[in-house]
């Protein structure tokens, strides 16, 4: 079952980590493969590569600061690095050894988001 499930979810996002793979599976248990490749095709559009996340932290570290906090949404951060330096770049190396536990986390709220709306779909198809 979870292979079936698996090769569904990797096919779709090929770039998932196995942490985003492990709370996929325990969210969408009860999806059929339809409302899982639904989900992975809502999910693919949200989702934010870690290290997306790290490039964009270490160009803080040179250019402008706070940018991979704009992209995770968290722009009240993402105008405190840019106009402090990155808090004088230690919140940017902060961030950039903690690039992945970032992302995880936005990814982690739109998982929640993309399952919202296919119930939403679902409720509205019944």
């Amino acid at each position: 079952m979870y292979n079936d499930r698996n090769s569904i979810i990797l096919n779709m996002i090929p770039d998932i980590t196995p942490e985003e793979l492990m709370y996929v599976n325990n969210l969408t248990k009860e999806y059929n493969s339809d409302q899982l490749q639904q989900f992975a095709l809502i999910f693919r559009t949200k989702r934010k590569d870690p290290q997306t996340i790290l490039l964009t932290c270490l160009l803080g570290l040179v250019c402008f600061a706070g940018i991979h906090r704009f992209l995770i949404g968290q722009i009240g951060m993402g105008i405190l690095f840019l106009l402090t330096g990155g808090l004088c770049l230690i919140g940017t190396i902060v961030d950039a050894i903690n690039h992945k536990k970032l992302a995880f986390e936005y990814n982690q709220e739109m998982i929640a988001e993309s399952i919202a709306l296919i119930r939403m779909q679902n409720n509205m198809r019944s």
